[in-house]
């Protein structure tokens, strides 16, 4: 009897603590899932810039509910600053681009005039520096002034699934009478094969970005020419522009892509270094990449690689 008391006993003592356990978990449960949801309740409030301290007492929840409400107001405040500034450059380099326009397209025209008049073989000579040095003044103004807008948000590319055929085809159009004034020839291979070849970008800023490199392959090679090719693969669609230039050694490969650089071997020919950078924060802006394969003498070739 006494045996079966204590089996009993043990019997009810076992499933309290099984219920107490229960019990404990489940309140846990609740507990837990309650600050889940105000807390969810909170990022989905904080999204709407509509969230308001709700709990005012000495408990955890009240204590996160000041925090997050004192972060987002910092929150705040830093992107309307972030903002603020942001206008404020946008409005510099409007001026910057306005302000400038004018004169550069004046000196271009004046000098131009001078070019067309009779002058002494000296004074021609200075014409056409002054026409050169006002054409490259205009060129790195138009390019800082894109540059600055890519940086700081104010163009934002705009990335559609498009073919790479008529881009290509504008661009060579659009270079092929620069590079015969060098004798040089500009190519785009196997176009028919290509037709179909489509990728995500953006066809204006790509454009850009890739006219930069043709017209620097352009400018650093002699003899030879240039060809303009692509290759499908399933994530992407690699652009190549190959040149039978004066090549890049391979410890600059990383130091032609930064802002303003120039290469000892190219300090004798037209350029303010910028075109590459901007290339490739066009590029990268999209989800894609630029790398370069050369070696001294042996030209170069600039690949793009667009998602697809």
């Amino acid at each position: 009897m006494t045996l079966q008391t204590d089996n009993n006993m043990i019997w009810l003592v076992g499933t309290a603590c099984v219920l107490v356990a229960a019990l404990v978990i489940f309140y846990n449960y609740r507990r837990t899932k309650k600050t889940m949801d105000n807390i969810e309740q909170m990022l989905a409030c904080a999204d709407d810039a509509r969230f308001l301290e709700k709990t005012f007492d000495e408990s955890r929840m009240s204590a996160l509910e000041t925090k997050f409400a004192h972060f987002l107001t910092a929150s705040a405040v830093s992107a309307k600053n972030v903002a603020a500034e942001k206008a404020k450059i946008e409005t510099l380099i409007s001026d910057i681009s306005h302000q400038t326009k004018t004169p550069i397209a004046n000196l271009l025209l004046y000098s131009e005039l001078l070019q067309e008049s009779e002058l002494q073989d000296d004074i021609r000579a200075n014409a056409e520096a002054i026409y050169a040095q006002t054409e490259k003044l205009r060129f790195l103004i138009d390019s800082l002034v894109k540059l600055s807008r890519l940086e700081n948000g104010i163009i934002t590319l705009a990335p559609k699934r498009a073919l790479l055929l008529p881009m290509l085809y504008s661009i060579q159009r659009q270079l092929a009478p620069k590079a015969a004034d060098k004798g040089l020839s500009l190519q785009l291979r196997d176009a028919e094969s290509i037709a179909e070849v489509s990728a995500i970008f953006d066809e204006k800023w790509t454009a850009e970005a890739v006219c930069n490199l043709v017209d620097n392959a352009i400018k650093y090679t002699a003899q030879g020419g240039i060809t303009i090719s692509v290759t499908a693969y399933e994530l992407f669609a690699r652009i190549d522009i190959a040149d039978t230039g004066i090549g890049i050694a391979e410890e600059e490969y990383t130091k032609i892509f930064s802002r303003f650089y120039r290469s000892q071997n190219a300090q004798d020919k037209e350029g303010v270094g910028i075109g590459l950078y901007l290339a490739r924060e066009i590029v990268n802006g999209e989800g894609g990449y630029i790398k370069v394969s050369s070696s001294l003498g042996n030209g170069a070739v600039f690949s793009v690689l667009l998602p697809k």
